[in-house]
């Protein structure tokens, strides 16, 4: 009988398989180091005492009582944030949908187009563009100097009242619709044109077409959106912490800003951690329900 060869390092390295795992192996490495591994310490951390300087002294269940029945700004602050996500989920996701659909129809220029209104969803969470977003709701800033030019009130503090100082950040959140749309703007390439000519052919007019043939064939897209939208409005944090830093009276206070400040400010970074898994929580449960409602108002091409 002839002995097996031993395969060399190069060889064993050179199989689909080795090479998988290898390209694969950045990921698993950031995931543990960034993602699992501090998710499973936060969860501890959250049954704790704890402030980084000391070690962490368990106490149960107590950071989890204080904050739903002792600590009166975390019910306000979850309000404002759930206020938020309400107005500026929906409303960026309309205008998301409307620029896909002027974007649809391919020109010289589409591209270009295309780039330009997804700008703002790669510029729009850094500190730079909340900076200039301040200026320009400020007394002084672009936003009362435009009124003033059209000849309405000029002169309103944006972001010194609190009926107005919630309505800057919404505003910005609505700005920032460019993944959205390009993602709305595939869905809508997917949709058969035959369907558009036998609607017309039948009499149908344009907003009959909207919402009996591009709506319905665009749900699993919205659904996707809408998910995605949901999450990234509540983990909302550069807004709140440089644009109004939660003024006036914790009115513009985003709940990953007060996690924050319990965490670093405060020195209860145990507290922190319990915030972070109820927000697990919620969103969760909030995405969970939008699974279990899917089958009434998303519509899926039947397979086969």
């Amino acid at each position: 009988m002839i002995p097996k060869r031993k395969k060399s390092v190069g060889q064993i390295l050179n199989t689909p398989k080795v090479a998988g795992y290898v390209f694969i192996l950045p990921f698993i490495i950031g995931f543990l180091a960034f993602m699992a591994i501090p998710m499973i310490l936060s969860l501890g951390f959250s049954f704790t005492r704890y402030n980084i300087l000391k070690s962490p002294v368990f106490i149960g269940l107590e950071n989890y009582k204080t904050m739903f029945t002792a600590d009166p700004k975390f019910w306000k602050v979850f309000g404002v944030t759930m206020y938020y996500v309400l107005f500026s989920v929906p409303l960026r996701l309309i205008m998301a949908l409307a620029v896909a659909m002027l974007l649809v129809k391919s020109t010289k220029l589409s591209g270009f187009y295309r780039a330009v209104y997804y700008l703002p969803s790669i510029i729009g969470s850094s500190v730079a563009v909340a900076i200039l977003w301040k200026r320009m709701f400020a007394s002084d800033g672009v936003v009362n100097a435009l009124l003033g030019i059209v000849g309405l009130p000029s002169d309103l503090a944006w972001l010194g009242r609190a009926d107005t100082a919630i309505w800057t950040l919404i505003i910005l959140a609505i700005w920032q619709f460019g993944s959205s749309m390009l993602i709305f703007l595939s869905g809508l390439k997917q949709i058969p044109v035959s369907l558009y000519e036998a609607a017309t052919v039948d009499g149908a007019n344009g907003i009959q077409r909207f919402f009996k043939i591009t709506i319905p064939m665009l749900t699993p897209t919205i659904f996707f959106n809408l998910i995605n939208q949901l999450i990234n409005g509540f983990m909302a944090f550069t807004q709140s912490y440089i644009i109004t830093q939660g003024k006036p009276r914790d009115t513009t206070l985003f709940y990953t800003v007060y996690m924050y400040q319990n965490s670093f400010t405060y020195n209860k970074l145990g507290y922190g951690c319990a915030m972070a898994w109820f927000m697990v929580f919620v969103v969760g449960m909030l995405t969970l329900v939008l699974f279990k409602t899917q089958k009434k108002w998303v519509h899926y091409e039947a397979e086969g």
